[in-house]
């Protein structure tokens, strides 16, 4: 029996295994409404196995918290109707799942030719250090954005979701509070250090915290961002963990700790080019409970997933499993892969790995 069909209990739910569907931004829903082919989609991979699903980004009730108008909202009678359709189709094939709740600030839209229709907000007003764009959220904003994040938390819980999921990373709104070159703020939001600029997050997590209940809360969190992809926010295991323990310490039951590839080591200064990988040291430095991701089950990162990949299946999860066994993280989640094989999990389990396909950027088009 692989280590990865074995259970793991979060804040007192039981995952059948250690497989989560990594959440992949679609844009199929327009108007930010979740349609039937939406539920289909998600419910698919629930009858294949995955032990919890977590959606794509879904935005707060926040003016241009999207960057791309087929991003879903998780507000709103139409779109929460939506996603309740979505939660039944999953639980109805035995299923788990998390809404990832996400505001996407000051990244600019994915496609050029369906620019945003007004002004996106963040700490600064910065995409990047030295480049303008968007504006600077005001004190109301700053505060009305973390009850937003509470609403959208709160809807998930009542509508019967299993867990949550904060998007904390990759050059997001939260992320773009974390880093020094997207707030440069001066008000108890900013500050020269990480630990400065913790408050933002912190305040959402413990606000989402008491909302939701007993409802497992996870964060993604990552030290790359799509500004600069060499970003390191904590170069030191010391600064890992003045980063992520108070974010623990308001609420977080895990933290799903992004990388490119899960198999490369943080500090390979420190334990070796074998070393713990980003979730290895998250969960050495605090004991918490961590999740990996990072081109599981694939022969190439996520580079080009949006445009001309064509990327063939690794069949050899053995260093995956080895890891798991090992306590360096607790669940691993699979994201292109998943898209590729709806059924992944299944054909894992059962040892029908040559069936397996590898991901082609085409497969984006449509949810199959």
């Amino acid at each position: 029996m692989s280590i990865l069909f074995t259970p793991f209990t979060l804040r007192g739910l039981t995952i059948p295994n250690r497989i989560a569907m990594a959440p992949m931004t679609r844009n199929f829903s327009p108007g930010g409404v979740p349609g039937a082919d939406v539920a289909e989609y998600y419910r698919r991979r629930a009858q294949g196995g995955v032990g919890l699903i977590i959606s794509e980004g879904t935005v707060v009730n926040r003016p241009e918290a999207r960057n791309d108008q087929g991003i879903p909202f998780f507000h709103g009678k139409d779109a929460l109707a939506g996603w309740h359709d979505v939660v039944d189709a999953v639980h109805g094939e035995g299923g788990l799942f998390a809404p990832q709740i996400w505001h996407t600030g000051l990244v600019r839209e994915q496609f050029p030719n369906k620019p945003r229709p007004s002004t996106p907000e963040g700490p600064s007003g910065l995409f990047r250090p030295g480049e303008p764009y968007g504006q600077a959220m005001s004190q109301k904003d700053v505060i009305d954005t973390i009850a937003a994040f509470v609403e959208s938390a709160r809807a998930a819980a009542e509508m019967g979701c299993d867990a949550v999921e904060l998007h904390g990373a990759h050059g997001y709104l939260i992320d773009q509070f974390f880093w020094s070159g997207t707030n440069q703020r001066s008000d108890e939001w900013g500050g020269p250090a990480l630990p400065d600029r913790m408050k933002f997050a912190a305040e959402i997590v413990g606000a989402v915290r008491e909302a939701i209940g007993d409802t497992p809360l996870i964060l993604r969190i990552s030290q790359w961002n799509q500004q600069d992809y060499t970003r390191r926010l904590a170069p030191t295991p010391t600064e890992l963990e003045a980063w992520t323990r108070p974010l623990i310490d308001a609420g977080a039951d895990m933290l799903h700790c992004s990388q490119r590839r899960f198999w490369e080591p943080e500090f390979p200064e420190i334990d070796g080019e074998n070393g713990l990988n980003f979730a290895g040291w998250v969960k050495k430095l605090t004991g918490v409970p961590t999740m990996s991701v990072g081109s599981v089950g694939l022969s190439d990162d996520f580079f080009g997933a949006f445009k001309d990949q064509k990327t063939e299946a690794n069949t050899d999860l053995t260093q995956l499993e080895r890891r798991i066994e090992a306590g360096e993280f607790d669940m691993i989640a699979v994201g292109r892969a998943l898209i590729a094989n709806p059924d992944w999990v299944g054909k894992v389990r059962e040892g029908r790995l040559a069936e397996l396909s590898g991901y082609r950027s085409e497969m984006l088009q449509e949810l199959a």
